[in-house]
């Protein structure tokens, strides 16, 4: 038996980007824009320091993502849930923000949406034919979910699913940092 996803989630899309009228008002408010690089380290649980990060000067009322939120990329197919460090930015058409009802947990929502085999293949099976190749919200309100186990389990499964992305993600940083260190030390052997 299977549950469909508008019963447990309401979905937000986001501003579409070309109607936003920029301003070059000192007084208009500053939108960072949530990006898959916010999304990569959100879903992955650590922090990513860039040099410029996309923004945009606007009066214009726009989609922000609050700390918390379930945000689903129409052009990745992943979720993740919004960290803390990501709360205010500005999300675009290319997102779509779900809002889990108390019966379904939000890291247990992102894990089902990424990883659970059967609403893969019901995402994958309305790309057939298409050019480009980005998710709709019609899709995803579509979505028919398994039956959920009782929430105190989907919260230990969830939490099982995000500390495993960012024990994988810290890995990845540290194996990547210590190819640096030894490159370093190779250069520098081979100067002398």
């Amino acid at each position: 038996m299977t549950i469909p996803i508008s019963d447990v989630v309401e979905l937000t899309s986001g501003t579409p980007q070309f109607r936003i009228q920029e301003s070059f008002s000192d007084e208009a408010p500053v939108y960072i824009l949530y990006g898959q690089p916010e999304m990569d380290d959100d879903l992955n649980g650590l922090s990513t320091v860039r040099d410029a990060r996309r923004s945009i000067r606007t009066f214009d009322r726009v989609s922000t993502v609050n700390a918390g939120d379930v945000i689903f990329s129409l052009i990745s197919g992943k979720a993740t849930v919004v960290q803390e460090n990501h709360a205010g930015y500005l999300f675009t058409q290319n997102f779509v923000v779900l809002i889990p009802s108390e019966s379904i947990d939000a890291k247990y929502l992102v894990f089902m949406l990424n990883e659970n085999c059967e609403i893969k293949r019901q995402l994958q099976s309305g790309q057939q034919g298409s050019a480009v190749l980005k998710y709709t919200i019609r899709q995803l309100s579509n979505l028919a979910l398994p039956n959920l186990p009782v929430i105190e389990e989907q919260r230990i499964i969830g939490d099982l699913y995000f500390n495993q992305l960012k024990r994988e993600a810290l890995m990845n940083r540290i194996a990547a940092n210590e190819t640096l260190f030894l490159l370093g030390k190779i250069k520098e052997a081979t100067k002398a």
